[in-house]
Formats: C-alpha cells, structure tokens, sequence
C-alpha cells in the first residue's frame, strides 16, 4: 500500500511534491503581499505632521464712534511686488526655437566669414604670384 498517496480524478499527486511545489510558491505570494501591504501603509502614514493650531486672538475693544467723513474714490491696490512669470510649454518651446534659430545664424555667419576669409587668402595668393612672376620676367629682361 502506498502511503502519502491523493488522487484527485485520475491524476496522482504524492503529497510532499504537491506541498513543496504549490503551497511554498502561495505561502511565498502571501510574505511578498504582506511587504507591499506594509510598504502601502508606511507611504499613507509617513506624512508630516499637521502644523498646531494658532492660539485665538483676543477680541478688540469696541471704539468710539467717529463723526462722518466724505468717501473717497477707491484706488486700485498695487501690489508690492510683480508677480513672477509662469513658463508655459509654449513659451519653452517658442524660446528653444529662437536658440536654435540664432545657432543657426550664428553658424551661417562664420561659414560665410570663413569662406570670405579663404577667398582673400586666395585673392592675396594669386597677387602674390603675379607679382613674382611679373618680378621674374623684369629680371629676365635686364
């Protein structure tokens, strides 16, 4: 007689297999849902704590009545300090446009005065030569 032995339908499975194989592997499911869990809880109550609260002003002493005056006209408060500009996507998008379109120019720029520049040096080689060649043919001559 086998012991140990389950049968389920027509299919055997000796019990210590079956334990090692799907049981670890739940109880294994179980330790790394429980870490996450914790680590869930940990995140919820990991905030600051809330400021304490202000101590009451004590009220004010009710003042005399003043006589009467004219309203004046109401003036637009200004405030005391600009307030600061908020870069929207837009704008950081149109600003790095701009950069690249003054890279661009800037490199168009020195192309241009690079290729001026090759072509003095070119202008100023062929003077150069002509004169020698001129120099040469005078000192042939004499």
């Amino acid at each position: 007689m086998q012991t140990g032995l389950v049968t389920v339908g027509s299919t055997s499975f000796f019990r210590g297999t079956w334990f090692k194989n799907f049981l670890g592997k739940f109880q294994m499911n179980k330790i790394l849902a429980a870490l996450i869990a914790s680590l869930f809880a940990v995140g919820v109550f990991a905030q600051t704590p809330a400021q304490p609260a202000q101590p009451a002003k004590p009220a004010m002493p009710a003042m005399p009545a003043t006589p009467a005056t004219p309203a004046t006209p109401a003036t637009p408060a200004t405030p005391a300090m600009p307030a600061a500009k908020v870069e929207t996507k837009a704008d950081k998008a149109a600003a790095a446009k701009a950069a690249k379109a003054e890279k661009a120019a800037a490199a168009k720029k020195a192309k241009e005065d690079k290729a001026a520049a090759a072509k003095a040096a070119k202008a100023e080689k062929a003077a150069a030569a002509k004169k020698a060649k001129e120099d040469k043919a005078a000192a042939a001559k004499k």
